[in-house]
C-alpha cells in the first residue's frame, strides 16, 4: 500500500520548479528526480509554514525572497570527498603544477579555481598538493578561488571543520600534517590547518551569471557539475571558462563528463584532463 503524500505535488508544481531551477542554476531535473524534489522541498514547506506546493511556488516568484536561497540550496547536490578521483591529484602533482610553474618562472604567480567546491573537500585536497609541490618560502604567489551556488556548503568549507569519519582518502601522513583534531565538545571532529585555509578564498557564485573576475586562471577544477546541465548550457559555460583561462591552461572535469561535441577550445590530454587551445 502506497503511503499518501503529506502535500499534493502536481505536474504543474513540478514543472514550475524545474523551470525555476533550470533558469537560475542550469540544473536539468527529469521525471526520475520528481520524488527527490518532493522529499527535499517538503521540509521547506514545513519550515516556511506553507500549506501547499502552490503556496510555496508562489514564494519563488520573487527571486529576492529569502526562501529562494534555501530553495536553491535544497536542490543542489553536494556529493564530495577528499581526493575524490585521486588520479586528478596525482596529475596535478606530477604534470600540471610543474608545467604551470615553468610558465610562471618570471612572475611566480599561480591561480587555481575550484568551481562547484561544495563543502571544500576538493579545494583543500588541491591546497595540500600545492603545499607539497610548490617550494615553501620561495616567493611563489599561489591563490585558490573556491566557489559554489549553495551558501550552506560554502560556510562549511570556510570553517574547514569535518567529522573525522568523513575524512577518507587522506593518507595518515597527510592527516597528521594538515589536520588538527578537536577535543572536548569538538571531539570527533578535525579542522583543516591555517596554512591550507590561507591559500583559499571562498565565494558564492552562480556559474550561469557573468563571472565577477577576469582571471587569468591557470588551472580550473569543474568536476561533476555540468553533468546536471544540458548541452547548450555546457557550451556557454566552457566558452566562459576559455575566456578567463591562460593559453595552455588546464581543466579538470568529472569522470562521467566529456567535452566531446561541447567545445573545440580544449583538447583531451589525460583521463578527464583537458588543456586550453586557441
Amino acid at each position: 500500500m502506497t503511503r499518501a503524500k503529506e502535500f499534493e505535488f502536481s505536474d504543474q508544481n513540478f514543472n514550475k520548479i524545474r523551470q525555476i531551477i533550470m533558469a537560475h542554476s542550469g540544473i536539468v531535473l527529469n521525471e526520475a528526480k520528481r520524488d527527490m524534489v518532493y522529499s527535499r522541498l517538503v521540509r521547506r514547506l514545513r519550515k516556511t509554514g506553507c500549506a501547499s506546493f502552490d503556496a510555496y511556488c508562489a514564494l519563488l516568484d520573487d527571486p529576492s525572497h529569502e526562501e529562494f536561497t534555501h530553495f536553491i540550496n535544497a536542490l543542489t547536490t553536494n556529493l564530495t570527498s577528499f581526493f575524490r578521483e585521486n588520479h586528478h591529484f596525482e596529475l596535478l602533482a606530477s604534470k600540471v603544477l610543474p608545467d604551470v610553474m615553468q610558465w610562471h618562472q618570471t612572475d611566480r604567480r599561480i591561480r587555481i579555481w575550484s568551481a562547484g567546491c561544495s563543502t571544500g573537500m576538493e579545494t583543500y585536497s588541491i591546497a595540500i598538493v600545492v603545499k607539497e609541490v610548490v617550494p615553501q618560502n620561495s616567493g611563489w604567489d599561489v591563490k585558490i578561488l573556491a566557489t559554489d551556488l549553495d551558501t550552506n556548503v560554502l560556510e562549511t568549507a570556510r570553517q574547514g571543520i569535518y567529522d573525522i569519519d568523513k575524512i577518507t582518502g587522506v593518507s595518515p601522513q597527510r592527516y597528521q600534517t594538515w589536520f588538527l583534531e578537536g577535543s572536548g565538545k569538538h571531539q570527533g571532529k578535525a579542522k583543516v590547518s591555517r596554512k591550507l585555509r590561507d591559500l583559499v578564498t571562498f565565494r558564492p557564485l552562480n556559474l550561469l551569471q557573468p563571472f565577477p573576475f577576469k582571471g587569468p586562471m591557470d588551472i580550473i577544477f569543474c568536476r561533476n557539475v555540468v553533468i546536471y546541465f544540458d548541452k547548450d548550457t555546457q557550451r556557454q559555460l566552457f566558452a566562459k571558462f576559455a575566456k578567463i583561462q591562460n593559453k595552455n591552461g588546464y581543466l579538470f572535469i568529472g569522470h562521467s563528463e566529456t567535452l566531446y561535441n561541447v567545445t573545440d577550445q580544449y583538447q583531451l590530454i589525460g583521463q578527464t584532463l583537458y588543456q586550453r587551445i586557441d
